[in-house]
């Protein structure tokens, strides 16, 4: 899949996943829609999230709408996905909370596009999903953890001002 010149709004899930960079969405037979579209192609699991259904059932269209952010089940999963991916979803709702969501998908975008074929990198295994080149890191960012996983650096919007990299 090439990287869209926008990720579009739907692809940012309640949890604050980018759904555009899992490795569902990125299928090639098959793909799910993302967290907020249809259920067609979509796993069980996602299906009958208990965090989209929460969010949903006290009227939020995001986790960190909530007056709970970040409530135990979202803890358990923020710890999962920095353990097994390097991502935090925390980050990800600061960032899309300080600048919209607009503005987050437009700062994944740069983090999760293959530079050498403009396709969509997966969170979860690293690899891009048009050339098939594993990535271990972008822009020439320093990887953490062991060498078989990708992590991103993923920086607040004031370390990003800071540092003077900001492009709004």
């Amino acid at each position: 899949m090439i990287m869209p010149k926008v990720i579009p709004e739907y692809l940012f899930a309640p949890c604050s996943m980018n759904c555009m960079v899992c490795y569902v969405h990125l299928k090639k037979k098959k793909p799910c829609s993302g967290c907020l579209g249809d259920d067609i192609n979509k796993p069980e699991r996602c299906k009958t999230c208990t965090i989209k259904a929460c969010a949903i059932t006290k009227g939020h269209k995001y986790c960190y709408e909530c007056s709970d952010f970040p409530c135990k089940t979202l803890r358990n999963m923020e710890k999962s996905y920095i353990k097994r991916y390097g991502t935090s979803l925390f980050k990800n709702a600061q960032y899309a909370k300080e600048n919209g969501i607009t503005g987050f998908q437009k700062k994944e975008h740069k983090n999760w596009i293959c530079k050498k074929c403009t396709g969509v990198v997966s969170l979860h295994d690293g690899t891009c999903s048009e050339c098939g080149e594993k990535h271990t890191d972008m822009s020439d960012r320093p990887v953490k953890g062991n060498s078989n996983t990708f992590v991103p650096t993923l920086r607040t919007a004031s370390q990003e001002e800071e540092d003077g990299v900001r492009d709004d």
